[in-house]
């Protein structure tokens, strides 16, 4: 697919060879700089568990694969247990969020997440993001916003890239492992506004023992953005493409009996590849602010997590298939009034999305060759969403925020498989089901003065299940019925907290938190996806402190504790498979004005059960990642040492049946699969600015 680009790339190419030497910024599109964590948000935040990162804080991390950017939310751990072309694996309040379920992610009001996905539920790719042209990302951990819907329940990450740069980059880097990218932006005046163009091509060939990565990535960013009396609008076009093989998860005994070391594999032929074209244009305009896009997909992804447990001939690998269209948009308008001589504003909004998906599958294979289909459906999947949020300034120091949303999905499943490899008749798995869910937020807020503010919290948030367990009556392995699964599934949460300024150096927020959800989504190692389970509940603590100790050295530490738990009995135990109890994350920032400049970070990953009776357990892990870098001139060279330490803890643990070649035909053997931290690696760059 990468000759797709070559039109587009050669316009940037030569837009930068025309442009190169000449910069102009035009002061008359409005932009909105986030520097770092200082920025106060007393008087507009609607919770404690809120915040704002800007592109200062992000170009200081020192960042292994790009969803990392993601660990810039408090309590967020962003891992991988394949190739580093696949979405990451994320968790955060006791999730193990798999691919994304229960966290919502946007970029420039496109959702991420994918809904009905061959791989997971909520699959959240973030590949096709290149990290400099992030210019914020707001989160809001919770569910108590009334414009955030699906994938709720943890919270969400809205990310918006930049409409214009100060100055252009080109970037070249080198690594270990063949590692090698190339960074091109800049902006310009164009047709009465200002167009950005980023592009970005990395190779990648890992640490494995037994495969090259072989990891080909290209991304691209053309965004152009208008002035208007009262406000702006912009368009943007975004291309990713993406191959790579992947070093999957391993089993422990094949590395205690010698049959792989740690960085090996069971089967090296997995991998996969994506693409994502996008095109979007957002608007505002006095109090009204609107979104449109559409957005083309595809993902071949081939996995082998059980190896010869239910094939002993040609082994368990299997493909998932992903090929959809996306389009939707938004509409919001914000209304600023009185109530009784009290300021008060009302925000009503509607939001449109459908997935119109030509085939999501699953296809039984080895070496990537296709031996026979598992299941292939074409759906049709369409929801739409109004909202309404009220806030009064009922005092000088107390304030409400009221949340209203409905939202309404509809679900169209037609198989295309037929008869399947297994000889079972899918056809009555085809079907259509709807479902709608009313959802009611709240917080009452309570500022003592400029500096400090306080905080009371409840919402109503949901995940939308998969559209084929919502009218599945056939298991597609061995033809017996199957009870379909709520369409939309609710959750409940509530929390108290407090942020505020202790000096002006140093700023901090707590809250507790509770969260309680109909029915949890788990990763199901034999299908390689995620399945219903049973209700659940957690609870928890987090507390983040940003201190700047000087105009030259800031402190940041942020802490998590959670205690998750299933509400419905069950004989086999209520812990919840990858709920992580602590998560500590610290960094010592440093940027000095005679050039220099570094971070050094650590990411403490506690432990968490593998089984409900939690009798097997994984070890916690601990990684320490470091930039330093000298600017000078035009110039800008930098080294990243990402896992500092050399540590070998597991980025990964699962725990179920597989079965290895050289294993006793019929066995099948429970065992703790994992997938190691990538060995630490150096990453050399050179920058020029002009």
């Amino acid at each position: 697919m990468i000759e797709r680009f070559e039109g587009i790339l050669l316009f940037c190419v030569a837009g930068w060879l025309v442009t190169g030497q000449v910069r102009a910024y035009d002061p008359t599109l409005e932009t909105v700089t986030v520097e770092g964590r200082q920025i106060n948000l007393v008087g507009d935040a609607v919770s404690a568990s809120e915040g704002l990162v800007g592109q200062k804080e992000i170009e200081l991390r020192p960042l292994l694969r790009t969803g990392e950017v993601l660990e810039l939310v408090p309590g967020m751990v962003v891992t991988q247990h394949s190739g580093t072309g696949k979405a990451n694996q994320y968790f955060l309040r006791g999730f193990n969020l798999d691919h994304g379920t229960d966290f919502s992610t946007t970029i420039d009001g496109m959702p991420v997440n994918m809904r009905t996905h061959g791989h997971g539920q909520g699959y959240t790719d973030l590949n096709f993001l290149i990290p400099e042209t992030v210019s914020q990302l707001a989160y809001k951990k919770g569910a108590y916003y009334a414009d955030v819907g699906d994938f709720s329940g943890a919270g969400s990450a809205q990310i918006t890239t930049s409409s214009a740069l100060d100055r252009g980059t080109v970037e070249g880097t080198l690594g270990e492992d063949a590692y090698s990218r190339l960074l091109i932006m800049d902006s310009m005046p164009l047709a009465g506004g200002e167009t950005l163009f980023a592009l970005e091509g990395n190779r990648y060939d890992g640490p494995w023992s037994d495969i090259k990565e072989d990891m080909d990535k290209l991304n691209l960013l053309l965004k152009h953005t208008i002035p208007l009396s009262k406000g702006r609008v912009s368009i943007a076009l975004m291309a990713y493409d993406n191959s790579w093989n992947s070093a999957d998860q391993i089993p422990s005994r094949a590395v205690d009996q010698g049959l792989i070391d740690e960085l090996g594999s069971i089967d090296n032929t997995v991998g996969g590849e994506s693409s994502r074209y996008s095109l979007s244009t957002n608007w505002q305009y006095g109090g009204w602010q609107g979104s449109a896009y559409v957005v083309d997909y595809s993902l071949n992804l081939w996995s082998n997590f059980t190896y010869f447990l239910d094939d002993e001939t040609n082994g368990d690998q299997f493909e998932q298939v992903d090929d959809r269209t996306i389009y939707g948009g938004q509409l919001s308008y914000l209304a600023e009034n009185t109530l009784a001589g009290r300021a008060m504003s009302n925000r009503f909004g509607v939001e449109l999305r459908v997935d119109d998906i030509g085939e999501v599958g699953l296809y039984h294979t080895q070496a990537r060759e296709r031996l026979g289909v598992i299941r292939s459906d074409q759906v049709k999947e369409s929801s739409v969403g109004f909202y309404w949020e009220n806030r009064v300034a009922w005092t000088d120091k107390l304030r409400s925020v009221l949340g209203l949303r409905s939202d309404y999905y509809d679900f169209d499943v037609s198989d295309k498989a037929g008869t399947n490899a297994n000889g079972i008749d899918l056809g009555p798995n085809s079907g259509s089901a709807d479902d709608n869910l009313t959802s009611v937020k709240g917080s009452l807020i309570y500022t003592f003065d400029n500096e400090w503010e306080s905080y009371l919290s409840a919402g109503q948030g949901f995940h939308s299940n998969d559209a084929r367990g919502t009218t599945i009556q056939v298991d597609p392995s061995d033809g017996s019925p199957v009870d379909s699964v709520d369409p939309l599934v609710r959750s409940l949460g509530y929390e108290i907290g407090v942020r505020g300024f202790i000096t002006d150096q140093l700023n901090t927020s707590l809250s507790l938190w509770a969260l309680e959800v109909d029915s949890e989504l788990l990763f199901v190692g034999d299908a390689g996806n995620t399945e219903a389970s049973r209700a659940s509940k957690r609870s928890g603590i987090e507390v983040t402190a940003y201190y700047h100790l000087t105009e030259q050295w800031s402190l940041d530490v942020e802490y998590a504790y959670t205690n998750a738990e299933f509400t419905d009995p069950a004989p086999e135990g209520d812990e919840i498979p990858g709920a992580i109890n602590n998560v500590l994350q610290a960094g010592l920032n440093a940027d000095f004005a005679n050039g220099w400049f570094g971070s050094l970070r650590a990411r403490y990953f506690g432990g968490r059960p593998l089984i409900e009776d939690g009798s097997v357990k994984s070890d916690p892990s601990t990684v320490l990642n470091l930039r330093a870098g000298y600017n000078f001139a035009n110039w800008t060279i930098k080294a990243d040492i990402v896992n500092l330490t050399d540590s070998d803890d597991h980025d990964i643990d699962y725990f179920y049946a597989s079965r290895l070649a050289s294993e006793t035909s019929g066995l099948e053997t429970e065992d703790i699969h994992y997938h190691v931290i990538e060995p630490r690696t150096i990453r050399l760059s050179v920058g020029y600015q002009y």
